[in-house]
């Protein structure tokens, strides 16, 4: 099993999951967190219109998911497919177990 973690500063989270649908990857997991990048976000103009702010964090989306070595590939560009920007972090080798069943790297 494989772990990717995927850091998206724009919603895609939607086309994604729909792709990964595809090729059977069950579990997804989706946490919205505020964080920044090297680029600066938009300004926002506040005060009807008088100032301009420039926040200091915006809003990113982190999806975790567990994949078969098997899959990893075709995962892998499914997300390049679906995600106009971002980034992808894979750790292999990982160690799943189900506590209901007690079963060992089982994909589903």
């Amino acid at each position: 099993m494989i772990r990717i973690d995927v850091y998206l500063p724009h919603n895609d989270v939607m086309a994604i999951s729909e792709g990964l649908k595809k090729i059977n990857v069950g579990g997804l997991t989706v946490i919205k967190k505020r964080g920044r990048g090297k680029n600066p976000p938009p300004e926002i103009h506040a005060g009807k219109g008088s100032m301009i702010f420039t926040p200091q964090f915006t809003e990113k989306y982190v999806l975790e998911l567990f994949v078969d070595e098997s899959k990893k590939e075709k995962a892998i560009e499914i997300i390049r497919k679906y995600a106009t920007r971002g980034k992808l972090m894979i750790t292999s080798n990982v160690e799943m177990v189900d506590i209901a069943t007690g079963n060992i790297n089982e994909d589903e």
